[in-house]
């Protein structure tokens, strides 16, 4: 009974390859057909040239040989095939790929590289401050995956490196909503968003200016005593920092006005 379902799956095989690749007919020997590692070899052979017909073979080494080494390699290659193309749609259909990966082989050697490249397929849509930041959002929870689920991998550290630039554009793009409710005076609002950045991304590099327009935003507010820390720490941090001298010009006001 196996040998005869072993037998019907290389038929069904043969004929599908034969007609199944953009109406091209592509002979394919039962010889190849039985073997995942000549299958997986084929599939790499059209990946660049032909990326539909060698998902095809590459497939089929999954659903013919679905424990086989070969296999783990051919979804491998599935998702990378649509991870290179790069568009939209895509980078969707990569991510889901890699998500299966995971999911039939979370012990692999290679799950730590699913989930880094699935962090990857947002990482290379984010859009710059000012922008929807959505995508930066899915790469950051994507990449501290990495570093939470395989901490010891060789993907750890460039996700790392990842999680601070998304932390980066994610406070810059709140620093420049900040900067924006502070010049039409809506101090509440500032106040309330360039305290995310101190809270939520302290390793920001525009710290200076966090600082000042957060202390700015509560002298203009009128509540000067909560813009007196905020002055002082940008002046012992970033003592040469442009922002500094502004800070200490808002401190001789305040002490003069007392």
């Amino acid at each position: 009974m196996r040998k005869y379902t072993l037998v019907l799956t290389i038929f069904l095989l043969c004929l599908m390859v034969s007609f199944g690749c953009r109406g091209k007919k592509t002979e394919i020997s039962p010889d190849i057909a039985s073997s995942d590692e000549a299958l997986f070899k084929l599939g790499e052979k059209f990946i660049k040239k032909d990326p539909e017909k060698a998902r095809l073979y590459l497939r089929q080494v999954i659903d013919s040989f679905p424990k086989s080494f070969y296999a783990q390699q051919a979804k491998l290659a599935i998702a990378d095939s649509y991870f290179k193309k790069g568009d939209e749609g895509s980078m969707i259909l990569a991510a889901s790929e890699y998500r299966e990966f995971i999911s039939l082989f979370p012990f692999s050697p290679s799950a730590p590289y699913a989930q880094y490249q699935i962090a990857m397929t947002y990482f290379k849509k984010v859009l710059k401050p000012g922008r929807d930041q959505t995508k930066t959002k899915q790469a950051l929870a994507e990449f501290k995956k990495v570093v939470t689920n395989y901490e010891l991998s060789e993907e750890a550290k460039p996700a790392q490196e990842k999680i601070l630039d998304c932390e980066e554009r994610l406070a810059e793009h709140t620093l420049y909503i900040g900067e924006h409710y502070y010049k039409v005076r809506a101090f509440k609002a500032s106040v309330s968003r360039l305290t995310e950045i101190l809270t939520g991304y302290p390793n920001f590099s525009k710290m200076d200016r966090v600082y000042f327009y957060l202390g700015d935003s509560y002298y203009k507010w009128k509540k000067v005593n909560q813009s007196i820390p905020y002055f002082t720490k940008l002046i012992s941090d970033f003592p040469q920092s442009k922002f500094a001298e502004k800070a200490k010009e808002r401190l001789e006001e305040i002490e003069k006005k007392k």
